[in-house]
């Protein structure tokens, strides 16, 4: 087959987890795949590093930049399906919601989550009209459709009229990287502060976690909280919470960091904490367990069933559930002891091998539609 893939969307540092998503998958593909064709569609901002360094992997750069979005959309919409039939595709995968709705191939599209529908509050209203048509006409369109959770997919059918035969299930995997920390941590080299990895987004309740982390900090001075993530638009907002508690020097907010700089905050952490209110899939909480580190998270789908018995799980909505449940992965050594031996169990039960392996059967299965 010759197979290409839409990172139209790509923004390097700009768009949290759909980024390591397809670089992580990538990688894997060129591991297990050395006879398909893969045609890379990139834009201005993402560089030729983007494809494994191998021969059966080639980068099609187009004249358009993901910052500016409706130029984006325009050319996805016009350009790209031009670029795919020049390429003589067998089959297009677009790895971030969106597809051409016209293309002289058939295409695959992955859902990573439809928060766009569960909690359209979240959104900046000029965006959400955007979102509701682009993913609407890309589930309909599309052959076949990637859901990276059960949750995921049951919303795909929820909100969507579509055979549930069109949507398989496949979970993100883990970086060997991760693993390898887990197994170099100790005790002597971990430093008093709780972690979350996440972008700066309404949905991810990280102004729940601050006001709770402030009266743990009350008995526990010595710690600190580590947000590490991409700046969303509820930034300022944390900000503003974390001067009105006085908390400045004591909760970080590091912005987008490398995947390197990311390991050491993970090889260093106390502990792990993930108060989402919504999530597609929960990577964070999957590289957490990996790395051996004593993780907390909600009790809420996908993440529960990601995380199994490997975490510590609460009430994301409950302030008193929040602060018992970093009471326990902070202070309880027979917890913290049973979670980090957990952790790296469970993980292994993902991996991106196996999510190239499924990813490259339903492209097989739409080219044969």
């Amino acid at each position: 087959m010759r197979i290409g893939v839409n990172a139209l969307y790509l923004i390097p540092g700009g768009v949290g987890g759909t980024e390591i998503y397809l670089r992580s998958l990538l990688g894997a593909l060129a591991e297990i795949d050395d006879s398909n064709q893969y045609v890379i569609f990139t834009n201005r901002e993402t560089g030729a590093d983007i494809a494994p360094p191998r021969p059966h992997f080639e980068v099609a750069p187009q004249p358009v930049r993901a910052t500016v979005r409706p130029a984006r959309i325009l050319w996805e919409q016009t350009g790209l399906p031009i670029a795919a039939r020049l390429h003589r595709l067998d089959v297009l995968f677009n790895p971030g919601f969106t597809s051409p709705v016209l293309c002289p191939c058939p295409t695959v599209t992955v859902f990573h989550d439809l928060q766009h529908k569960r909690h359209p509050e979240y959104f900046r209203w000029f965006e959400l009209p955007f979102w509701r048509v682009l993913l609407w006409l890309a589930a309909h369109r599309s052959q076949r459709l990637l859901a990276v959770s059960e949750a995921t997919k049951a919303d795909l059918l929820r909100y969507y009229t579509l055979p549930a035969e069109k949507i398989s299930v496949v979970p993100h995997g883990v970086e060997e990287r991760f693993f390898e920390i887990g197994r170099r941590r100790t005790a002597s080299a971990l430093e008093p502060y709780l972690l979350a990895v996440s972008t700066l987004h309404p949905h991810k309740n990280l102004d729940r976690l601050i006001r709770v982390f402030a009266r743990f900090r009350q008995s526990r001075p010595g710690f600190r909280l580590v947000i590490a993530g991409m700046r969303g638009f509820f930034a300022e907002e944390l900000e503003r919470l974390i001067a009105e508690l006085q908390l400045d020097g004591a909760v970080e907010l590091t912005g987008w960091v490398s995947r390197e700089r990311l390991a050491e905050l993970y090889a260093r952490a106390w502990a792990y904490i993930n108060p989402t209110l919504f999530e597609g899939f929960g990577m964070p909480v999957l590289e957490a367990l990996a790395a051996g580190i004593p993780t907390a998270c909600s009790a809420i789908e996908p993440v529960k069933s990601v995380a199994g018995q490997a975490a510590l799980l609460f009430d994301p909505l409950s302030d008193e559930a929040m602060l018992q449940a970093i009471v326990g992965i902070t202070s309880d050594e027979g917890l913290r002891a049973r979670l980090a031996a957990e952790g790296p169990k469970r993980a292994s039960a993902f991996s991106w091998r196996a999510a190239a392996e499924q990813t490259l059967a339903v492209l097989g299965k739409a080219v044969q539609f």
